[in-house]
């Protein structure tokens, strides 16, 4: 499975790395939202892990041009990985195009049974690698 990190801390981006070479997952890095992007058009992914708070192009705002775009790249899951828990925050990455919302810190356990019912939603072939 490729994923693409789209995350401006080092040390968090690191982290998942690491979390998910556990499960024999391909990740890719991007700093910001629009670096997350430019990767998405540049390559094919199945899952993207987007954090919210970044500098330049925030990940509800990438989200939302991912949704826009007039490709295949358009209906890539996304579940963002944050940790603002502001109360409407969910929703509003919910209706912004994210197919999932996990909070910092996020456990192992927590973010591969999300990452497993996302893609059993998307492609049940992808969710039995997970």
């Amino acid at each position: 499975m490729r994923v693409l990190y789209v995350e401006d801390d080092q040390t968090n981006r690191r982290v998942m790395k690491a979390i998910l070479g556990a499960m024999h997952a391909d990740m890719a890095e991007a700093i910001d939202g629009q670096s997350g992007i430019d990767a998405i058009l540049a390559n094919d992914y199945d899952l993207v892990l987007m954090d919210l708070r970044m500098p330049g192009m925030d990940g509800l705002t990438a989200i939302r041009h991912i949704r826009a775009l007039e490709s295949h790249h358009a209906k890539l899951p996304i579940i963002v990985i944050t940790a603002d828990t502001a109360p409407t925050m969910r929703a509003d990455c919910l209706a912004g195009g994210a197919d999932e919302v996990l909070y910092k810190p996020v456990s192992v356990k927590e973010l591969f049974a999300v990452i497993g019912r996302v893609m059993a939603s998307r492609s049940p072939a992808l969710a039995k690698v997970v």
